[in-house]
């Protein structure tokens, strides 16, 4: 991980450059290495063009005779992480979504070597100088807030220390990233398979069973990639068939990536000491919202006490159900906890996840986000049928202001939304470029692997891809939205990483508004609108086993904070796993669980997952500032997207929570939101059979 924060290396949410066909001659398209026919070779005549633009732009910084200012050397400075962005970008892209192994091999050896030059960008003390010697501006606060974050970040990189120092700095950064691709390039590849007899499909939906064909034994092959294994965990009432679903699913990049991981902590402990950290948690947190690991584990623990009461309780109502259903039961193992939540909803709330399938095909929902972002956020999504894309099934949309007279064009979209062969199993969203007011309009895209996408598929969604797919859209449009600043590097995506997620997380609240759900919402063969009833069911049962998704939260967050915050040598991944699991889930552990195998968050965030929780305080004190009955009129949408979205990284992140709230953030709307199910029980949940 880079001590400068490039979206390429940085987040879960990070990953993908959008390209479409190659020219002959890659200069003829600085922005884009376009990928039809697309070959490993010609991706590195591009990328070398972007980093031979980046030595040109440091050596017209550093030439500079005289009174250094902003446009002699911070200009061609921040041109110069502009070409290093575009490069890791494209290559990244490659390495995660490439059509072929050879492709996506250049794509991981350009990842390497793009690092290894932002490292030297970060180590160069000539440029540090340079940029120290500016004088600060008074009358231009987001290029005085750019100018000291980029001083900050470069002494954290540890541009200050001698040149042995540095040269080991160098190294060190070099091994990590090669440990962190070699991680997730397992982590992609390691797809394993399941096989489930006829009797075991029970409960799995009618077209979820269509999909797959039997074997001649009349078998059927399942896969860990998501579209088969979420059902699995959800809905089959083969208690066998879901235990060799998680286990397949949790152990799909082991044990390969054992040895790897403790590669990438080794490293990253030798970089904290080196730069003169205790941890590499600590070093990973000095440039955060968060501060430091002290800070952090205070602020993990007051979540704890705000969500664990109602945790116990949502986990007690769901053990006795379970026992009721199956006599002798004495508790449930984490693989069957997404099974039994799901029996448990439909019986207290009259609430059938698959009952809602039907109104959500992929198409529909698609249409159904792009209509409510372009309300929400004042803006217009056109379609671009003839750009050229990676593949067929990308779509394309340009971004355009809808503020009163104000029509500009805004950038571009583009949407992945389907599995693959070879391309990255995850969900997420990332820049493609980065925006400078009045040379460069920002493109960003999704990466994601919904069902639909074949013919004949109408690709029906369960409601939690739904809020996926909203969570996702938040990035995208934070990035086109916060990409219209004056520098290429203080862009939505280069605010302090813990503020990252939480512009994403107020969207999913959005998905929840029977207006916004009604206006998209079909059934895909009667078109019926979803029914007013069913969505009152889903929402009530959508808000029970929130203390419980808190408490995963701080499971997810805590063992990436210890994996983080002590010498490796002392780190027992397995029998950490199972002290977490058992202090935070009310699930039985299952032994054989190797989850931080493939968990891509611990080379992605590091030790800072920690992100998804304090975001979500953030992201629901953002949502109670809207008027519930109308969510997409009147003047807090506009103020959100002017407050919150268009600043990027202009500022610290707290100054744009206070701009948006009035004050610091605090605990009392999650507690409200974690306790929703409880407070609103009498008033909102319908009776089984209304």
């Amino acid at each position: 991980m880079t001590l400068v924060r490039f979206g390429w290396m940085q987040y879960s949410i990070c990953a993908v450059l959008a390209l479409g066909s190659f020219t002959a001659n890659a200069a003829e398209d600085p922005l884009h290495a376009w990928t039809t026919g697309a070959k490993p070779a010609l991706l590195e005549t591009w990328v070398q063009e972007r980093l031979a633009a980046e030595k040109a732009d440091i050596q017209k910084l550093i030439a500079v005779k005289g009174e250094r200012t902003i446009d002699n050397t911070v200009r061609p400075y921040d041109d110069a992480l502009n070409e290093l962005s575009l490069a890791g970008n494209e290559a990244y892209l490659m390495y995660s979504v490439g059509d072929s192994a050879s492709l996506r091999d250049k794509g991981q050896e350009l990842v390497s070597r793009i690092s290894s030059a932002t490292t030297d960008l970060n180590l160069n003390q000539e440029v540090y100088r340079a940029l120290a010697a500016v004088p600060l501006p008074s009358t231009a606060p987001a290029t005085k807030h750019y100018l000291e974050r980029a001083l900050l970040e470069y002494r954290l990189a540890g541009v200050d220390k001698d040149d042995a120092t540095r040269a080991k700095i160098r190294k060190l950064q070099d091994r990590i990233t090669d440990a962190t691709l070699t991680f997730g390039r397992n982590v992609a590849d390691g797809k394993l398979t399941v096989t489930a007899s006829p009797a075991e499909l029970k409960g799995l939906p009618e077209d979820y069973i269509a999909r797959h064909k039997p074997a001649a034994d009349g078998t059927y092959t399942l896969t860990t990639d998501s579209p088969d294994s979420t059902p699995v965990m959800n809905f089959a009432a083969d208690t066998g068939l879901r235990l060799r679903m998680y286990l397949a699913y949790n152990q799909r990049a082991y044990p390969k990536n054992v040895a790897v991981l403790k590669d990438v902590l080794e490293a990253r402990q030798e970089l904290a000491t080196t730069l003169g950290y205790k941890t590499f948690a600590d070093l990973a947190m000095a440039d955060q919202m968060m501060g430091s690991a002290a800070n952090l584990k205070t602020f993990l623990s007051e979540v704890d006490e705000a969500s664990r009461g109602a945790a116990d309780k949502e986990f007690n109502l769901l053990l006795a159900y379970a026992k009721q259903q199956k006599p002798g039961l004495t508790g449930i193992p984490a693989s069957d906890a997404s099974y039994w939540s799901e029996q448990y909803r439909r019986a207290k709330y009259n609430f059938d996840a698959q009952s809602v399938r039907p109104y959500f095909p992929y198409d529909e929902v698609q249409a159904g986000i792009l209509k409510t972002a372009a309300s929400l956020f004042h803006v217009q999504f056109r379609p671009i049928p003839d750009a050229k894309t990676w593949d067929p099934s990308v779509s394309v949309f340009d971004v355009y202001n809808d503020v009163g007279s104000d029509q500009r064009k805004l950038g571009r979209i583009y949407l992945d939304m389907h599995p693959r062969d070879g391309k990255d199993k995850w969900f997420s969203s990332a820049p493609i470029v980065p925006g400078i007011r009045g040379r460069q309009l920002p493109e960003g895209a999704l990466i994601c692997n919904f069902s639909g996408g074949v013919p004949g598929d109408p690709g029906l969604m369960e409601y939690s891809e739904v809020v996926t797919f909203f969570h996702e859209f938040g990035h995208l449009m934070h990035h086109i939205l916060g990409g219209q600043g004056e520098w290429s590097n203080a862009g939505a995506f280069n605010v302090e990483g813990d503020f990252v997620e939480a512009p994403s997380q107020m969207l999913e609240e959005m998905f929840r508004d029977p207006g916004i759900l009604s206006s998209f919402a079909k059934h895909y063969k009667t078109g019926e609108t979803i029914p007013a009833a069913l969505i009152a069911r889903m929402n009530a049962a959508d808000a029970y086993g929130r203390g419980r998704w808190t408490q995963a939260q701080l499971f997810y967050s805590t063992y990436s904070l210890q994996v983080h915050d002590r010498a490796p040598e002392q780190i027992n991944f397995d029998a950490l796993l199972r002290q977490d699991a058992q202090r935070f889930s009310h699930f039985t552990f299952v032994d054989g669980d190797r989850m931080y195998t493939s968990f891509t968050h611990l080379t992605g965030y590091s030790s800072n997952y920690y992100t998804y929780v304090l975001d979500k305080v953030i992201a629901v004190d953002f949502f109670s500032q809207f008027d519930r009955a109308h969510l997409l009129q009147g003047p807090t949408a506009l103020r959100y997207r002017r407050t919150i979205l268009e600043p990027g990284a202009a500022k610290p992140a707290a100054e744009l929570v206070r701009d948006f709230l009035g004050r610091p953030q605090n605990l009392n709307a999650l507690k409200l939101w974690i306790n929703e199910e409880f407070v609103t029980a009498s008033r909102n949940h319908p009776a089984k059979g209304e």
